[in-house]
């Protein structure tokens, strides 16, 4: 019984934001970078989630 909890149920193996996504952009690198960079004093948590989309499709456009 290791690693279940009170329920009894068998915790999924975590997914990744980009994988959620369906991208190949990390989002989560994509996060910290925006957050280093100091573009914003905040920055929302859907912020990388859109703008890794268009950053991919951008470089595809670039290199096809």
């Amino acid at each position: 019984m290791s690693g279940r909890g009170k329920s009894g149920k068998v915790r999924s193996k975590a997914k990744t934001r980009s994988a959620r996504a369906d991208l190949q952009v990390p989002v989560g690198r994509v996060y910290r970078l925006l957050r280093k960079d100091n573009y914003d004093e905040r920055v929302g948590a859907g912020v990388p989630v859109y703008l890794a989309p268009v950053l991919e499709y951008l470089t595809a456009e670039v290199f096809c």
